[in-house]
């Protein structure tokens, strides 16, 4: 047993979830039946994905706040996901070229279209269907940073909890209001293209404006990227409303327990917190109601058990853990990026089992791990290298000003 005790719980959260994930999506190709009586009860897809958003909600905001620099975070962000993200896009491009991979549909968008949404990890809320079907949930990712950085630079970071629950009342008012929005409606209103236009001048400007020494641009880059992603997650998102937001609510309940460990805040506050966020997530689930590709039930039953799962690990966080499952975290990135195109080519080539097949289900993760670990080693590993080396070198160069740092 052994493991660190401090953030081993993190990896092996984020190993469980990224396994789920890949039993969710291999699951079609090799467990037909068994998916299709399993996923009215319990969404195995949405477990992952929560569990995920609240390790992210736990540990992205302390790192902006450890460094004291929206630069340096941006820095730190942006080569933690793009290179493995890019090689993923660049691989299944390249099957796709050899004949041995199918595109997902992207409708009638421009490729210079469809470029600029992924570039912007926001394509999603873009009206642009993501090229790999996992990119959706950093799209969400990368609203939560948006809006991390503005609270950052607003100075109101600790009112996480407040977030929180805003978010999560907000998501059940929508419901219980009768609010539907059309997937992707701003970019049916007002086009495609316009909008991804805007929104990636928006975000240009935010990412320069935040990471500015003058105190002004970067309170302006702050807000303008946080009312950026809270306009996309609200009004252009392919989830429904109530969803989008409540899945901004759990990231920002990660943060509020990190908040309750580090005595930012009381456990009592937290647990509270958690209450009301489950009560209107599930309320919203429920209000919702069954459809043909969502069952309330399933829902709810994943993200009560992703909490529970979460509440676990927080039990365990002073404890040495397993090496598979923390070495399972270090990799659960490449995990989560590398398994979607290695079934796109079995998909494309071999095709899905009309029967359950358990051993093909297993042999699937034995021959996806391998993988993983050789992109982890030689892609992730390395870019996360080079990203703190630079950001070393632009905190060298550029002394922390004024208002950068977290304020007491």
């Amino acid at each position: 047993m052994i493991g660190s005790a401090r953030l081993g719980w993190l990896d092996a959260l984020r190993g469980v979830a990224a396994l789920v994930v890949v039993f969710d999506h291999s699951s079609y190709t090799f467990m037909p039946d068994f998916r299709q009586d399993l996923m009215p009860h319990f969404n195995t897809s949405r477990y992952g994905i929560l569990v995920f958003f609240l390790v992210s909600g736990y540990i992205v905001p302390h790192s902006l706040e450890r460094r004291g620099c929206v630069r340096t975070f941006w820095v730190g962000r942006i080569f933690r996901v793009y290179p493995l993200w890019a090689a993923a896009v660049s691989a299944l491009l390249a099957l796709h070229a050899l004949g041995i991979a199918e595109l997902r549909d992207l409708g009638s968008h421009s490729t210079a279209t469809v470029v600029i949404a992924h570039l912007t990890m926001l394509q999603e809320l873009l009206g642009t269907p993501s090229v790999l079907l996992v990119l959706w949930t950093l799209s969400y990712e990368m609203s939560f940073y948006l809006l991390v950085v503005g609270l950052f630079t607003v100075r109101l970071q600790r009112r996480s909890a407040a977030v929180a629950v805003v978010l999560a009342v907000l998501a059940a008012g929508s419901v219980a209001a009768g609010v539907t929005l059309h997937p992707s409606a701003l970019s049916s209103e007002f086009g495609t293209g316009p909008v991804i236009a805007v929104a990636a001048i928006a975000m240009g400007g935010a990412l320069f404006c935040a990471g500015a020494e003058t105190p002004v641009l970067r309170v302006l880059g702050g807000v303008l990227g946080g009312v950026l992603a809270l306009v996309l997650v609200a009004f252009n998102g392919t989830v429904a409303l109530w969803e989008g937001l409540v899945i901004l609510a759990v990231m920002f309940l990660g943060t509020t327990v990190h908040r309750a460990e580090a005595g930012q805040c009381s456990w009592v506050f937290a647990v509270g917190t958690a209450v009301v966020v489950s009560v209107c997530a599930g309320g919203s689930a429920y209000g919702w109601g069954d459809g043909d590709h969502f069952t309330r039930r399933g829902w709810i039953t994943a993200f009560m058990l992703a909490l529970i799962t979460f509440g676990a690990g927080t039990a365990v966080r002073n404890r040495c853990l397993p090496r598979v499952l923390t070495g399972l975290g270090t990799i659960s990135y490449s995990v989560y990026l590398v398994h979607p195109v290695l079934l796109t080519v079995i998909d494309s080539t071999v095709g899905r089992r009309r029967q359950d097949s358990p051993v093909l289900e297993a042999m699937f993760f034995v021959a996806l791990l391998p993988v993983c670990l050789l992109t982890h080693r030689w892609i992730e590993a390395p870019s996360q290298r080079w990203g703190r080396g630079l950001a070393r070198r632009l905190t060298r160069r550029r002394p922390v000003v004024e208002g950068d740092l977290l304020t007491p």
